[in-house]
């Protein structure tokens, strides 16, 4: 050590006082430097997620310049009102470069205190849904549903969401409070069917395949009225009906769990195929095309019309 104290007093020619301030400033950022490979070594032995190993880095790397600093001021710095100075900039240095991650940890607090989502709801934040099935200190995860498959069937994703995500975006969660969710199924049918006949049919296949859901669903809404001001009029199964420019819309409303959706929707839909091929007086609309000619339909035709010319004209819908 004395050898490297000459070499610097000889080469540079330093004081010995500045001299022994540069090498313990070279010390100190080789030593603490070393332990946070160590400690990041240790880490990314025991943990295995990318995410996690990211942050450890990312924590280390700012714990360890931030000690640097205060041992170099430590070092540098003789009067104590001074280094004082410094340690606030560089407080408030750290608060800022450590926003994100602050935020995030505030974000746990909040989901730990106020309880917004738990492991298993489904939920939706932003423009992600899914299943949560993780929740850490920087991020919760969820299994994805929706996206390029339909009626919000799982992916296979997992997506990591930070969790101060909470604080900017919107949450719909599907099973805190009511867990029970309305869906819909529309059926078009031809201006020419017996819409009345067509819908009691539908009225009675919802009612088979739902009816079963009425009283959880009584039971539900009772404890989540002693929480929420939640008033529905009519719990029970309904059809709707619109006159659309093409046909007749009976459209299904019936409450179920939001992971029997597609199971339910499955049902009803085969249900209705099955009933409607049994009456000839009820036909689905849908796309087609439609010529009309005056001549075979009796019409009179005007003397600038000829006897041979049809007017056709595409129709999205008609009778099957």
């Amino acid at each position: 050590m004395h050898y490297i104290y000459q070499w610097f007093e000889n080469n540079f020619n330093l004081d010995e006082n500045l001299t022994n301030k540069i090498i313990s400033t070279l010390l100190i950022v080789i030593f603490l430097f070393l332990i946070q490979k160590l400690i990041l070594k240790i880490a990314h032995d025991r943990v295995q997620e990318h995410a996690s190993r990211y942050i450890w880095q990312k924590l280390l790397a700012y714990i360890t310049v931030a000690l640097v600093i205060i041992f170099i001021g430590r070092i540098w710095l003789k009067d104590y009102k001074d280094l004082s100075t410094i340690l606030g900039f560089l407080t408030a240095g750290l608060v800022i470069a450590l926003k994100d991650l602050i935020v995030d940890i505030t974000g746990w607090f909040l989901i730990i205190w106020r309880k917004p989502l738990h492991l298993g709801d489904r939920i939706q934040i932003g423009e992600h849904k899914g299943d949560v099935v993780d929740i850490r200190l920087f991020q919760f995860s969820i299994l994805e549903i929706g996206n390029w498959v339909d009626a919000e069937q799982f992916t296979g994703r997992i997506v990591h969401i930070p969790n101060g995500k909470i604080f900017t975006d919107l949450i719909f969660n599907y099973n805190r409070g009511f867990k029970f969710i309305w869906d819909e199924i529309p059926v078009l049918i031809t201006n020419e069917s017996d819409w009345k006949k067509a819908k009691n049919i539908l009225q009675k296949i919802t009612e088979k395949h739902t009816s079963h859901n009425v009283e959880k669903v009584k039971e539900d809404l009772s404890e989540t009225s002693k929480k929420f001001f939640i008033n529905i009029a009519s719990l029970d199964p309904t059809v709707h009906t619109k006159i659309e420019p093409f046909g007749t819309s009976l459209t299904l409303r019936y409450l179920c769990l939001p992971h029997e959706r597609r199971t339910t929707h499955e049902l009803i839909s085969e249900a209705i195929l099955e009933e409607f091929a049994k009456h000839d007086d009820i036909d689905f609309a849908y796309p087609t095309h439609r010529i009309y000619s005056n001549l075979l339909e009796g019409k009179g035709v005007k003397k600038s019309d000829s006897g041979s010319i049809q007017l056709a004209f595409s129709n999205p819908f008609s009778r099957k």
